[in-house]
């Protein structure tokens, strides 16, 4: 989920400068590749807070990218916040340009996450850059993220998240994740949260594993966390929980 107007958009439009001038092999443009994704869960969780209300949620993007590394796309999900207002979407944009240099990889993004319907005076859409880094090791990837917001939702100011992250590859098609983060407010008041840390752990599953025209699909679990109460969160949205889903890729 996770490019402010501006931003988004002068992104966009180096993409899409670049992709007219790369030229393939046989002399025709090279435009770049697409691709989309699709997929159902039991709740949608933003660095550990239900988005949904603990509710299911149905998810879906388009994505572009280009063999020098530009890269963008949008994606979109359901939300619920409990608090009246008309907004029942999020629409995610989002651009950058990543790279490796042998088992070294990087990413500077920036995204714009906006809430169509949602009264302009709750301040919800906002924009983050996030640079981020990674290595693999062969028997497990490492990754660490940075995201930034000059005014992060609700309209409460500055606001930091640092991420920790890996992914080890299982025998017959299993992957196991998990991560660590801390995300920082600085107008707690308004964001109604204090910082917190939040967690989770894991596993999905290839399902080409057991058919060959399943090999754009996964299931996956996952258990999430974060050192929110229930009474500072004002819902069971901060809790832990058990997510599930199936997801597709084309």
């Amino acid at each position: 989920m996770n490019l402010k107007s501006w931003l988004s958009a002068g992104a966009v439009a180096l993409a899409a400068g670049y992709s007219g001038a790369a030229i393939a092999a046989d002399g025709e443009a090279d435009i770049g590749t697409f691709s989309a994704n699709v997929g159902l869960f039991s709740d949608y969780t933003f660095r550990g807070v239900s988005q949904t209300g603990q509710e299911p949620a149905l998810q879906g993007g388009m994505d572009w990218s280009h063999d020098i590394g530009l890269y963008a796309g949008l994606w979109a999900s359901n939300v619920d916040f409990s608090d009246g207002d008309d907004a029942h979407l999020e629409l995610d944009l989002y651009a950058g340009y990543s790279g490796s240099i042998d088992k070294f990889s990087y990413d500077i993004g920036a995204i714009y996450y906006s809430y169509p319907g949602a009264d302009s005076g709750r301040n919800y859409d906002y924009w983050e850059v996030v640079p981020q880094v990674g290595y693999d090791f062969g028997f497990a990837s490492v990754g660490l993220l940075f995201a930034y917001s000059p005014d992060f939702f609700g309209g409460s100011d500055d606001a930091q998240y640092y991420e920790a992250n890996v992914e080890v590859p299982l025998p017959a098609g299993f992957t196991l994740n998990a991560l660590y983060g801390h995300q920082a407010i600085k107008d707690e008041v308004t964001f109604a949260l204090p910082d917190y840390n939040t967690w989770s752990v894991g596993l999905s599953y290839d399902l080409g594993e057991l058919n060959s025209k399943l090999a754009n699909f996964s299931i996956g679990a996952t258990y999430v966390d974060t050192d929110i109460d229930t009474a500072t969160c004002g819902s069971e949205s901060c809790d832990a929980r058990g997510i599930i889903g199936i997801s597709a890729s084309f």
